[in-house]
């Protein structure tokens, strides 16, 4: 099969309520959805969505990018090299702007998919996992947060997250203490603090929630390159996520870090992804696949890569999808919700509403 022409879609989906990304509230979510066309009548959907406040690129540069790339393309043989994630096809990408390079696989794998008569997650791995737990994400107030704890536990998730660093360091902490003592054993607690600290109160923190069961604390200082010491001096459980769009892969040869969270969108696509995952489970860290608020096309991926990656289960970041009040899809994915069909949420991702979409 070739590539026998490409197009680009724009979408603005808004906001359930409005969401603060980096220091600007936002009220829609904007993206660019790239359609692959193959010579053979194939379709393959891809999503370029960049997340304001974390990346670098931002949408008019990365639309311009992917269609270079895809124009580029056209005309080219779809070989089994493409959809591998160590082939010499993404070497040609490692230059490409990381949600272009995520959308720009996606359609690549999706493409693939539909010409071989398989879903994306057979791609990933000829036997990907029926369902897929997902880590519920706790917003709100203090109360509203702990309301909202015990809902999830008894809807049947068994991960929760919270978002820290916004309050003061020992409202942080007592929030966590009393979830720490509220859902119960079964339900593990995430924390999340994107980078709000420095040392002294990151170390404030830890000593505060001695005795708190969490699973990690992703990202809590400014200053990532102090966070080896942190862990040596406090024990702390940390997750890295930022910081792993800085590192190459196949160079880490050992790490402090607990879990990886592992955001296609800004790590660089499904190839690097899952090279990324790779190597944390041969350093005995866990992957944790995570959103950065895509709509239901790139959602849909990130389910296909939790359904792949790994020997077990692992609950993926996947409840910001919630805070798209439309989608771009006829049938939306069943979120939120504790677990997700595999195989239903990739038939859902190819039910595209063009009609929402803007022709570029």
């Amino acid at each position: 099969m070739k590539l026998a022409r490409f197009d680009l879609y724009r979408y603005g989906l808004p906001f359930s309520r409005p969401l603060t990304l980096g220091s600007i509230t936002r009220f829609q979510r904007e993206g660019i959805l790239l359609r692959l066309s193959g010579d053979d009548g194939s379709e393959g959907w891809g999503e370029t969505a960049p997340l304001p406040g974390f990346s670098v690129e931002g949408l008019v540069d990365a639309t311009a990018q992917l269609r270079r790339l895809a124009a580029s393309m056209i005309g080219r043989e779809v070989r089994k090299d493409w959809v591998d994630p160590y082939g010499e096809f993404g070497g040609e990408l490692d230059r490409v702007a990381p949600s272009v390079r995520f959308g720009l696989e996606l359609a690549i794998w999706n493409l693939y998919a539909a010409s071989s008569g398989r879903t994306l997650p057979e791609v990933v791995t000829p036997f990907p996992r029926v369902v897929v737990p997902v880590n519920g994400l706790l917003v709100g107030s203090p109360a509203d947060v702990l309301v909202e704890a015990w809902h999830m536990r008894d809807a049947g998730y068994r991960s929760i997250k919270l978002k820290i660093g916004t309050r003061t360091v020992g409202e942080d902490a007592g929030l966590v203490r009393a979830l720490g003592e509220g859902p119960g054993e079964g339900v593990s607690l995430r924390l999340d603090a994107n980078r709000a600290w420095d040392y002294e109160e990151a170390a404030e923190f830890v000593r505060v929630t001695a005795g708190v069961r969490f699973e990690y604390i992703e990202e809590p200082l400014a200053d990532p390159v102090r966070l080896p010491g942190l862990v040596r001096e406090f024990g702390a459980p940390v997750a890295l996520d930022e910081s792993l769009v800085e590192m190459e892969p196949e160079k880490v040869e050992e790490t402090f870090a607990v879990a990886f969270v592992l955001r296609p969108t800004l790590l660089g696509g499904i190839s690097r992804t899952l090279r990324v995952a790779g190597r944390a489970l041969r350093l005995g860290v866990t992957p944790v696949i995570s959103s950065a608020y895509e709509s239901g096309v790139g959602t849909a991926a990130l389910v296909a890569l939790a359904a792949g990656i790994g020997d077990r289960p692992v609950s993926a970041g996947l409840d910001p999808y919630r805070a798209i009040a439309e989608d771009v899809l006829e049938t939306p994915l069943n979120l939120p919700a504790p677990t997700l069909d595999v195989r239903e949420t990739a038939d859902a991702s190819r039910t595209m509403d063009v009609r929402r979409l803007e022709r570029l």
